[in-house]
């Protein structure tokens, strides 16, 4: 009689770790839906420091001289300049 309780309580825990994948998979999706942005922090003129932000949350700071920094302030002025030619 053991036996029973333990194979009934097996596919309950089962199940219930189941939606709680799925919740958390859920939560993963919903998560994102605020938009990556990139803002440069200047001083004198020069860019000291990228910060990458999700909505008002801010993930990290990148510095301007790795690479990364560079494709992201390469990408930044790129999209300056079309925004620039476009409305002349």
């Amino acid at each position: 009689m053991t036996q029973m309780p333990e194979n009934e309580t097996a596919p309950e825990e089962t199940t219930a770790s189941a939606p709680a994948e799925n919740s958390n998979s859920e939560a993963q999706a919903a998560a994102p839906t605020e938009e990556i942005s990139y803002h440069a922090v200047e001083k004198d003129g020069q860019v000291t420091a990228i910060w990458e932000m999700q909505g008002r949350k801010h993930l990290r700071t990148i510095d301007p001289r790795s690479r990364q920094g560079q494709d992201i302030l390469r990408l930044y002025t790129a999209d300056q300049q079309e925004a620039t030619s476009a409305s002349e």
